[in-house]
């Protein structure tokens, strides 16, 4: 259990942003300049009005202290490659969606590590772990920042072996994830199995309130079509691997998978089921 978290779990997620680098062109940062206006809505969105929803949720329902802090990680983390996917299926506009989760990417290492730390002190108090800010940031940065840097760096020079390698690398950190979930499950199968009706509900319930959200302000906000679907999967759409690494990060793993891990791990599951009626309602619109 040990190595699966101090070595499979980083390496998962470093894959994951990897092969996400691989899939982004320095146009895609460009981008962000050129449609400031709904990149702007999609990161209020991401950035803002997705943790509200999640503090808001964590507080309705009472959830017990370290699986709010649970909840409350997962909405700090940004899309990844599976939202760009998903847009892509839904005919949404996936350029916006690649800009989105590559630029909110790079700045979770400098968001991320502060909202965690305030999370942590505000829903366990004195039980709460020391939580090094400065720690927390590097390590964000050398298993999410520097695998973007790389893949970028090989996308722009060796486009080929770039176009070549993406699609395996994505299979591989999806086979990870899958055994990481299974054992972040696995090892806390009692706490599991009490909270799973109240966990479940909030998860479930948060995902739905989070593709609306996205797709509501970005209506409001009078976007195409296109671009309020790409924000609305984006929004709902999160990277539960980095949520587990955050998990572990703050934690450590001398008792293996902590409690903090379960709302990620249960998520990366159930967000597909919940997203795939969305899916096909927008691909007929």
């Amino acid at each position: 259990m040990d190595f699966l978290i101090n070595v499979g779990l980083p390496v998962s997620l470093a894959i994951i942003m990897l092969s996400l680098g691989i899939g982004l062109e320095i146009a895609d940062f460009r981008r962000v300049l050129t449609r400031k206006y709904p990149f702007a809505i999609g990161a209020l969105c991401q950035v803002v009005l997705l943790p509200i929803a999640a503090f808001v949720t964590v507080k309705l329902l009472g959830l017990p202290p370290e699986i709010a802090v649970g909840f409350m990680l997962l909405s700090f983390c940004p899309g990844g490659v599976t939202s760009n996917i998903l847009t892509k299926f839904a005919k949404g506009d996936v350029a916006l969606s690649v800009s989105l989760t590559a630029v909110i990417s790079i700045l979770s290492i400098l968001t991320v590590p502060i909202l965690a730390a305030w999370t942590i002190a505000h829903f366990m108090g004195e039980d709460a772990p020391e939580v090094s800010i400065t720690g927390l940031a590097i390590a964000m940065f050398l298993i999410t920042t520097l695998p973007v840097a790389i893949g970028i760096t090989v996308r722009r020079f060796a486009t080929g072996f770039a176009n070549r390698i993406e699609g395996g690398l994505s299979k591989l950190a999806g086979a990870l994830f899958l055994l990481i979930v299974i054992a972040a499950v696995a090892g806390n199968w009692q706490l599991f199995i009490e909270n799973l009706g109240i966990m479940g509900t909030g998860l479930v319930s948060l995902n739905i309130a989070l593709l609306l959200i996205g797709l509501g302000v970005s209506r409001a906000a009078n976007l195409s079509w296109a671009e309020c679907k790409s924000i609305s999967i984006d929004t709902g759409i999160q990277n539960s691997t980095l949520g587990l690494t955050l998990a572990a990060l703050i934690t450590g793993t001398k008792t293996g998978f902590s409690t903090l891990a379960l709302p990620s791990a249960v998520y990366g599951v159930t967000m597909y089921v919940v997203v795939f009626p969305f899916l096909l309602w927008f691909r007929k619109r």
